[in-house]
């Protein structure tokens, strides 16, 4: 995630700073980058002259000492603790205009701003996988944050031609509360045997959807996937209808989730990078 919302922000002309802890992950990032962006050379979506300069725009670093900027974005494991010590550690070597949005999914950003002195700069800013090809960006505001952060937070998305949509911070926001009954009830047919996941997911691409909920689910990572559920059934006080699946639960118990580890509800030929 990280990796595609760098991608998008230098693909669109300003300059961005790619940080992880381990050296080997920016290493990593850095080289498939590069990869993404000789697809688009190949198929002629971008000129060279576009990639060098979009590289260019791009510092990678296993420094938090290089992480300064008017905006940060992180894109961090899923618990409210570590994303608000991560936003009070950037503080301490920043300007104290510096916006911190969090690209959480799932969690309360009001309760990741709370653990910090500066809740009226943290917003949401939950981009969808991959970041840098899909059009739409939740931006999530809490009671602490101004219009005018809102707003420009909003110009920033478009700067980037996404499509901002503003909500309140409500568990699931928009897209992953009205998603779960996709997943959800999906994930009951195959349990129950009352279809198999092939068949349930030609059926759901049959009626217009682009994808099966199964292979989305192995394209988001069943680990993710399950953090949500999981999140959004606690948060709205355990109702039935809500209650994450077993039968994903055992293929993250497994480590199987997905594309990016070369198996999950569905067999891939190699795993995918994180």
């Amino acid at each position: 995630m990280g990796r595609g919302i760098t991608l998008t922000i230098a693909s669109h002309g300003m300059h961005a700073i790619l940080y992880d802890l381990s050296a080997d992950m920016i290493s990593n990032a850095a080289s498939l980058i590069e990869k993404e962006l000789d697809q688009a050379l190949e198929k002629k979506r971008i000129s060279a002259i576009e990639k060098e300069n979009i590289l260019r725009l791009i510092k990678f670093t296993s420094s938090i000492q290089d992480c300064r900027a008017p905006l940060i974005t992180e894109a961090i494991t899923e618990r409210v603790e570590a994303k608000s010590a991560l936003f009070i550690q950037l503080a301490a070597i920043n300007s104290k205009e510096t916006i911190f949005a969090t690209n959480t999914s799932s969690l309360s950003v009001t309760a990741i701003a709370e653990q910090t002195a500066f809740r009226e700069r943290i917003i949401g800013l939950h981009f969808f996988n991959p970041a840098n090809r899909m059009k739409l960006v939740e931006i999530i505001k809490t009671k602490y944050v101004s219009e005018g952060l809102v707003n420009r937070t909003a110009d920033f998305a478009r700067q980037m031609e996404k499509t901002p949509v503003i909500c309140l911070d409500a568990p699931g926001f928009i897209v992953n509360h009205v998603a779960r009954p996709f997943y959800l009830e999906a994930l009951r047919l195959a349990e129950e045997k009352i279809a198999d996941m092939v068949t349930i997911d030609k059926l759901m691409e049959s009626t217009g959807f682009k994808m099966g909920p199964f292979h989305l689910m192995d394209l988001i990572g069943n680990d993710i996937n399950y953090t949500v559920s999981s999140s959004l059934y606690e948060a709205l006080d355990k109702p039935a209808r809500l209650k994450p699946s077993n039968l994903q639960e055992d293929k993250v118990r497994q480590g199987l989730l997905g594309k990016k580890t070369g198996s999950g509800f569905f067999q891939y030929t190699k795993p995918i990078a994180e």
